[in-house]
């Protein structure tokens, strides 16, 4: 074997790598795009002939004219190498993010398509690419959690890990080894292209960094390791925030308490507010959402008209809960389901015997008289005293037998028309598909 940098060799993967009691049943994935890092990562993997099933997954973009090559050269090593390959073709639309984003983007869409949730990604992100992304991070205002600059590892949002095991070794390093193997890896023209900012770091800024200090890098390192401890201790304390806030499942969305929240500090509001959105996969808000937040939310009398919009979602408050929503209402189930028989009067069921039933929704002027009431009232009037959520009053289903209005939702049965203890009915049930 020929001599290596001692700065890498494929036993110290091991450090960085699952526990072995998963290597019979996870299967080990390596993205793999063909060029210096994910090459060297992995010919590092097949090196230690780990009892894992071990596949590449390669992402054509087909963004440059030589993508297809880039292809076949990636499929050639992994034959040369006895490794699976699977390569995937996408499409690559810049949504107003830039290119670099909408590539990864379409990039971590295939990732979780193949990735189980038993299963294992490796990605080969080194310390180069750790200070770089410290950097642009700095660079657009950042706390913490962006500090931390690219995770060791994560887990996928559909359960499977990410884990990049070389973020202790620098370009320089895996270099070296592909040098020493002899490997061949795939030069993508645009990484010359300083129009790019990761591209503009890595070709003007690093240099210079590295000439006067050297051991920059490996010191910035220890400075994303530090915040991302500082940041998974504030969750820690995050986390029993939320359980104090009761988060509930809502028909749509979910909520938490607001007064809670109002109790809390800015800082420690904002930063439970963070992680409970981060827990359900959703987008953050920007600092100028924020800023509204606190002063048409928090700072401001109680109104149900407020709504902060942003991404795909919004945050509205209502009876004391902070609504999140998506920003499109999803289509909401109805159904009636047969029941033996009515085990609660206090519940919503209905009488089975009723002809001709249909499902309606709001036109206006409708008027009813819930079970158990002494007069009727306009159902306007009722969806509020029954404090359903401003924005599904328009959306409602309505059961009507003829033209009968009989009952509303899953909220209440109309007089006349509710099962009794013991006999067979219909149960309202409305709620998220």
């Amino acid at each position: 074997m020929p001599e290596l940098n001692p700065g890498f060799n494929p036993e110290q993967l091991r450090a960085w790598l699952p526990s072995p009691d998963k290597f019979a049943t996870a299967v080990w994935w390596v993205g793999f795009s063909g060029g210096l890092d994910s090459t060297v990562l992995l010919h590092a993997l097949s090196q230690l002939n780990l009892p894992v099933t071990l596949r590449a997954l390669h992402i054509n973009h087909q963004i440059s004219s030589n993508a297809d090559a880039w292809q076949t050269q990636c499929a050639r090593l992994c034959e040369a190498l006895n490794i699976f390959f699977v390569a995937e073709k996408v499409q690559v639309k810049n949504t107003g993010k830039g290119i670099e984003d909408a590539a990864r983007e379409a990039r971590y869409r295939v990732f979780e398509q193949y990735v189980g949730n038993e299963d294992y990604l490796f990605t080969a992100h080194h310390s180069n690419d750790q200070a770089e992304t410290l950097l642009l991070r700095l660079m657009r205002g950042t706390g913490p959690r962006g500090l931390a600059a690219i995770a060791s590892e994560r887990e996928l949002m559909n359960g499977g890990k990410l884990i990049r095991p070389l973020l202790h070794f620098s370009r320089t390093e895996l270099e070296a080894y592909a040098h020493a193997h002899q490997l061949p890896w795939v030069d993508d023209e645009s990484n010359q292209d300083d129009h790019y900012d990761r591209n503009f770091l890595r070709n003007r800024i690093m240099p210079l960094l590295l000439n006067r200090w050297p051991t920059f890098m490996r010191k910035w390192q220890q400075t994303a390791e530090l915040c991302a401890q500082q940041e998974n201790l504030l969750d820690e304390f995050a986390q029993q925030d939320l359980v104090s806030a009761n988060p509930r499942i809502e028909r749509v969305g979910q909520s938490i308490d607001l007064p809670w929240l109002k109790s809390l500090s800015v800082a420690r509001r904002q930063h439970l507010l963070r992680y409970w959105l981060r827990q359900l996969n959703c987008a953050l808000p920007e600092t100028a959402h924020w800023q509204q937040l606190e002063n048409q939310l928090f700072n401001a009398r109680d109104d149900a008209s407020t709504k902060i919009t942003w991404a795909k979602h919004s945050l509205q408050p209502y009876q004391d809960r902070l609504f999140l929503l998506p920003g499109t209402l999803p289509a909401i189930a109805f159904e009636l389901v047969d029941v033996a028989s009515v085990v609660d009067i206090g519940a919503t069921y209905l009488r089975v015997d009723l002809p001709d039933l249909q499902i309606r929704y709001r036109t206006g002027g409708e008027r009813c008289k819930p079970t158990g009431r002494q007069h009727s009232q306009v159902l306007k009037k009722l969806l509020q005293e029954y404090h359903l959520e401003p924005w599904l009053r328009d959306v409602v289903p309505l059961v009507y037998s003829g033209e009968n209005l009989v009952a509303v939702g899953d909220l209440w049965v109309c007089e006349g028309y509710a099962a009794q203890v013991g006999e067979p009915a219909l149960k309202l049930v409305w709620s998220q598909r």
